[in-house]
């Protein structure tokens, strides 16, 4: 099998392990830098060139689009998946997953447990904003934040306000969420792979922060989740249209609550917290939807 990896860098740990993981099951996959890509859209073709080569001869594509390039990244996908190449995470559900708000929305609509959740571009209503979610302590959260960066804690009302004003008067959309003391400074890591979680771990917040993310300082370590936050995680993936994520889950009085759902999770914490081979886990279930497709193919063609 062919396949290829979008992203653009090469050499980052997830990167690595899945190449590595490819080739031992006697893949060859090639990592594709997706904004050196370009286009051809007309009514009688749709090709992907790189390099100067077209892109048509992959078997299955895996997406590792970065935040700041959402745009033209889902592009790319967009054309393999109209080229009806099978792409690990369509499109569409980067881009439901990557806007922070519509997530939370299409999660709410479906009826998962989420924290209670305000968002705002203006302030002109800065106290109606808050007491929507019930008043301090907040956590206010930019839209398009990664990695725990755009993220706030405040612990009064007034602090409150000239955050949400700051953030407002740089043009910034925002989220105000309820903030879940209870947790400690602790969420769970579910790796989503299909139907099933095949790796967790909990991160837990450095000394004097709140945001459990790696990248900012946090610990991990095993965890032992139950069903219910497992079945969640599975549900949550494929309300977004993901068939591989990262479900961030908090433990909150009123039970698990999602608070996102990664569309590119990273692999280095949770295989080595976890222990589990996240890397052949996704492999080996290219390997199965890939051939899935291929023989739907043949068959839609032979009819």
């Amino acid at each position: 099998m062919k396949i290829a990896l979008l992203s653009i860098g090469p050499n980052s740990y997830s990167n690595r392990r899945m190449v590595f993981e490819a080739e031992k099951r006697g893949h060859a996959i090639e990592v594709v830098n997706y904004l050196r890509c370009y286009l051809k859209v007309t009514p009688n073709e749709s090709s992907i060139y790189y390099e100067g080569r077209a892109l048509d001869y992959f078997d299955a594509v895996i997406p590792r689009i970065g935040a700041s390039y959402t745009f033209f990244g889902t592009a790319v996908v967009r054309q393999f998946e109209i080229m009806r190449t099978f792409c690990l995470n369509s499109s569409l559900g980067i881009t439901r997953s990557r806007d922070k708000l519509r997530a939370l929305q299409t999660l709410a609509r479906k009826g998962f447990m989420i924290p209670d959740t305000g968002s705002s571009h203006s302030t002109n209503d800065v106290g109606g904003l808050i007491d929507t979610v019930g008043g301090a302590p907040l956590v206010i959260k930019l839209v398009e934040g990664t990695q725990g960066l755009g993220v706030v804690l405040t612990k009064t009302r007034k602090a409150s306000e000239s955050v949400i004003q700051a953030f407002c008067g740089l043009k910034s959309d925002i989220l105000v969420q309820d903030f879940i003391g209870e947790a400690g400074g602790a969420d769970l890591r579910l790796f989503v792979v299909g139907d099933k979680v095949v790796a967790s771990m909990q991160r837990k917040a450095a000394k004097g922060d709140f945001r459990s993310n790696v990248h900012r300082g946090g610990s991990t370590q095993k965890i032992k989740i139950t069903e219910k936050e497992r079945q969640m995680a599975i549900d949550s993936s494929k309300a977004l249209g993901l068939q591989i994520s990262g479900v961030d889950i908090i433990r909150s009085k009123k039970g698990p609550m999602i608070l996102e759902v990664n569309s590119s999770p990273g692999l280095e914490g949770i295989e080595s917290t976890s222990g589990e081979n996240v890397a052949e886990a996704i492999i080996r279930y290219i390997e199965r939807k890939a051939a899935r497709r291929k023989r739907r193919d043949e068959k839609e063609i032979q009819t």
